[in-house]
Parts: C-alpha cells; structure tokens; sequence
C-alpha cells in the first residue's frame, strides 16, 4: 500500500492535518522539519522530525509520522494513527531504577492527559542503554540514553481538527525525556515549521 505523494488529493481530514502540522507553533527550543513519509504503511501519511535544543546545547531529538486510512484499521480502533519515536539522554543514575522503563511510559500518558488529548489503543517500547569509552576516549562521562517508541490513535474531529494537542503532548514527553521543565504559563510557543521538499 503506497501513500499518496500529493496531500491535495487526500480526504479533507487529512488536508486539515496536514495544514495544522504545517501551521503548529511549538514551544520555544522545538525545530522541526518536514521529511519524506513511509509510502506502504497507510494511503496518506505526513512525517516530521522533531529536535530540542536548550540554551544551545543539542538534548534530544525525534520524529512524528501521522497515518491516514479512510477505510479504517481495525488494529487501530480508527482512520488515524501518530507514530512517535523520542530519545535523549539521561542521568546515568537514573538506570538503576528497576522501573525507569514504567516511568517513561508514564511521561507519554501523562503527556497527552496534560493537552487533553484524546485517544485510544496505545502502544510502544521504552529502551534504556549506557555505554562507557575506553582507551584515548575513557574520559569520557558515562553516557546514558532513553528511547520512547510509541504509536496510539488519536480521537479528532469529523473534519481532522484536534491534532495540535497531541503534537503538544509529543513536544512535552521529549522535553521530560530531556529534562526540561515545563513551559512557563503565558510564555508562548514558538519555532514555525521547515518544510524541506520531498525527493520524488
């Protein structure tokens, strides 16, 4: 099943999608870039890459890809799936907590519990991993990352409205995978969308 290379051509809740993603104004240290999406996977689908940056250090990056399928998936309970990957680093002491995989689970649900963001069947994998230098590099600190892979079907409205929450809910769980405290109240977000032309 290929998708569908021109967004125009596609059923309006998936324009309108499109169109927010496009338009979405996220929280200050988020740059994303448009990427060319999977093509046999769902008839329409968009894909973006999603990097953090604070107080110009590079702390995390990842990616959305939003799949659409008009006929419905049974195994996604609906038309719409986000798939999410998130991975930054962590506190090497943060590793010998039996329930660190639970506790970044935890991140995403509480995530999208935050932005009101509605949805169901989730599912994913949570991957925590260090790794020490040796020889002319054993000075190196220890180095530890966490990974969040993810996929639910979010609950939009009848015309594709409602996708903002949940790509403020992915911006919030890299945030927390990364440290960085929540957005300030009445601080607005920012960053407009890069779109970088697809290779045919």
């Amino acid at each position: 099943m290929a998708a569908h290379p021109d967004p125009t051509a596609a059923p309006t809740p998936f324009q309108r999608v499109v169109a927010d993603l496009r338009t979405h104004q996220w929280r200050a240290g988020v740059t994303i870039e448009e990427i060319p999406s999977p093509q046999r996977v769902a008839p329409y689908a968009v894909a973006i890459t999603v990097d953090l940056t604070h107080r110009d250090q590079d702390l995390g990056t990842g990616r959305v890809v939003i799949l659409h399928d008009p006929d419905g998936v049974d195994s996604w309970q609906g038309s719409f799936r986000v798939v999410a990957y998130a991975k930054g680093e962590v506190d090497p002491e943060m590793l010998t907590d039996p329930l660190l995989a639970e506790v970044g689970w935890s991140w995403l649900l509480d995530a999208l519990a935050s932005h009101e963001a509605t949805y169901v069947a989730p599912s994913g994998n949570v991957a925590c991993m260090w790794g020490r230098s040796f020889g002319a590099l054993e000075e190196t600190p220890l180095q530890a990352e966490m990974e969040i892979r993810a996929s639910w079907t979010p609950r939009l409205d009848a015309d594709g409205g409602g996708i903002a929450a949940h790509l403020d809910a992915f911006a919030e769980l890299l945030c927390d995978l990364c440290g960085i405290p929540p957005l300030p109240e009445g601080v607005v977000m920012m960053t407009p969308l890069r779109q970088r032309r697809q290779e045919r």
